[in-house]
């Protein structure tokens, strides 16, 4: 393995994103210097169309690996010379690293937030769960959330064919659970026991609630995977009701231990990366 590392992140509006930080940081504690780019897309006027150009650039600069994040977790897929069995089944792709002159896409979202929910809620009730965001974010924890137990996910997003589509997929990959499509994302959040919200409302950029305050119910649990806010309006509303939560964090964490495995070879230390990360939202 090289001593010296170029990787970087992908997505629009990711200046505050901790990637950097804790990547980097990371290597340091093996004896590896890595730099870590963040490459915006807010910062072209193309946007997201600008995605075939950037992966082509890698190839060519030798990046080692990439993270990517919205908007590009599906639309990367094409672009790329090879999936894990992971990120096939699941349909989106967080990670990518190069592998000699191909580049192979992976997704550590799915078991990075699995981790953080059995540490942070390991006795939840998994008996109705409701997955708001049907995107490749919400595509791998829907994944995930299944593989830790869960008995019904009902999935809904803004676009419903998206998430009819995401709800088939799962279902075919988890045939002993029950996963389907809702329409009235009301009542389904009324009668569940937890709450994923795998959507950007709430982060910087796009602020504000993805339902209204009073949909909640103290005995129910609520995951959100946005971290930038860590503490965002949704988590505190859920907080002010009673019931328990899960922040961002968790699963930032969890997938950034998998990604240096993936770009170094090297085993993260997992407690020394979620309270650097600690640190640095403090």
């Amino acid at each position: 393995m090289k001593d010296a590392l170029l990787c970087g992140l992908i997505g629009a509006g990711i200046q505050r994103s901790l990637s950097p930080a804790l990547q980097e940081e990371e290597a340091r504690h093996h004896g590896i210097r890595l730099h870590y780019q963040l490459i915006d897309l807010d910062a072209s006027s193309r946007g997201a169309s600008v995605l075939p150009t950037l992966i082509e650039a890698a190839r060519v600069m030798g990046f080692a690996g990439l993270n990517i994040t919205y908007p590009c977790k599906q639309a990367v897929i094409p672009l790329l010379d090879a999936l894990s069995a992971e990120a096939e089944a699941i349909g989106a792709v967080n990670t990518v690293v190069r592998t000699s002159d191909r580049l192979i896409g992976h997704n550590t979202d799915a078991a990075g937030w699995a981790w953080g929910f059995k540490r942070a809620l390991p006795k939840a009730d998994l008996s109705r769960v409701v997955l708001l965001g049907a995107g490749g974010a919400g595509a791998a924890v829907g994944y995930a959330a299944l593989s830790v137990g869960v008995s019904e996910l009902q999935v809904f997003d803004a676009e419903p064919s998206r998430a009819a589509a995401l709800a088939s997929n799962l279902r075919s990959r988890f045939p002993d659970r029950k996963t389907f499509q809702v329409q009235d994302l009301k009542a389904a959040v009324q009668a569940a026991a937890g709450l994923i919200h795998c959507t950007p409302t709430g982060m910087v950029g796009h602020a504000g609630m993805p339902l209204p305050e009073e949909w909640l119910r103290p005995s129910m649990w609520v995951s959100d995977i946005v971290y930038v806010p860590l503490d965002t309006p949704l988590l505190k509303a859920a907080r002010r009701i009673g019931c328990a939560t899960i922040d961002g964090g968790y699963m930032n964490v969890g997938q950034a231990v998998d990604g240096f495995k993936l770009f170094t070879g090297r085993d993260a230390d997992a407690a020394r990366m979620d309270a650097h990360f600690r640190k640095l939202v403090s």
